[in-house]
């Protein structure tokens, strides 16, 4: 089976600054030399995701999950290591992340369709079947600083699904929306996965995890804890708990 993502190795570092400045002004008066303190988030990370596999990123907070999200999408660059990427990706990170917000959700579908990948005619062939995804028809001419955060998870979702992606990367995104928005994405999921597209996502809802992923990786303090079949992960990552429970 080919591969889809590959990742070899992968150490992310964060340099924090402690100025002890609150404004510009003090951190221009500040005569201490700020306290520099580098956060190891990734440690050597290995990973081999195949093509058409459904697989969960969990762990607790601070775990690394997003960052490596981040790195596989191109949003930061690695410490060290390689990761490789068959396909084109569809990142659904961040909400809002990529939109601007004076702009109208029309005019963000132009500019992201083609930050994504396709070319202008591409987005103005699919906007009318991105628009009815989205179901914000009547909002579609407003600027997105107007849209709750459920209406930029629809927006957003819409977008990532008509770029021809053969990689969805999926942060959390899905938990601000409604229940019936929801189940058109998993719907959509699943007929994705039909087709033979690969799908990471992270999530701390148990439900989403055992409803959608074929794979679960658990993340602990920056490196793969437990890697296998989703029921036997999330027995051992939650062995107290119901189905109720997030992890």
């Amino acid at each position: 089976m080919k591969t889809a993502i590959k990742i070899q190795d992968i150490r992310k570092d964060f340099i924090l600054s402690h100025s002890g400045a609150a404004s510009l002004k003090t951190s221009l008066l500040w005569w201490k030399k700020a306290k520099r303190e580098k956060l190891d988030v990734l440690k050597g990370l290995n990973l081999e995701i195949p093509e058409g596999e459904c697989v969960a990123l969990i762990g607790r907070n601070g775990a690394g999950k997003s960052t490596l999200l981040s790195l596989i999408s191109k949003i930061y660059k690695p410490t060290s290591g390689t990761i490789e990427v068959n396909g084109r990706i569809a990142p659904l990170l961040e909400l809002g992340a990529g939109f601007h917000p004076d702009l109208t959700g029309l005019e963000n579908i132009l500019f992201n369709g083609m930050i994504l990948g396709l070319t202008r005619k591409e987005v103005l062939e699919r906007t009318q079947q991105i628009v009815d995804f989205s179901e914000l028809h009547t909002h579609i001419d407003t600027p997105i600083r107007t849209y709750s955060s459920g209406m930029l998870a629809r927006l957003g979702f819409a977008i990532a699904i008509h770029v021809d992606a053969d990689i969805l990367i999926v942060d959390e995104v899905l938990a601000v929306g409604d229940y019936t928005f929801e189940k058109k994405c998993y719907d959509f999921i699943d007929s994705f996965r039909k087709k033979g597209g690969t799908i990471l996502f992270v999530s701390h809802n148990a439900d989403t995890v055992k409803r959608v992923a074929d794979r679960c990786i658990w993340l602990e303090d920056g490196q793969v804890k437990r890697d296998g079949p989703t029921a036997e992960i999330m027995r051992e990552y939650q062995p107290d708990s119901d189905s109720s429970t997030t992890p």
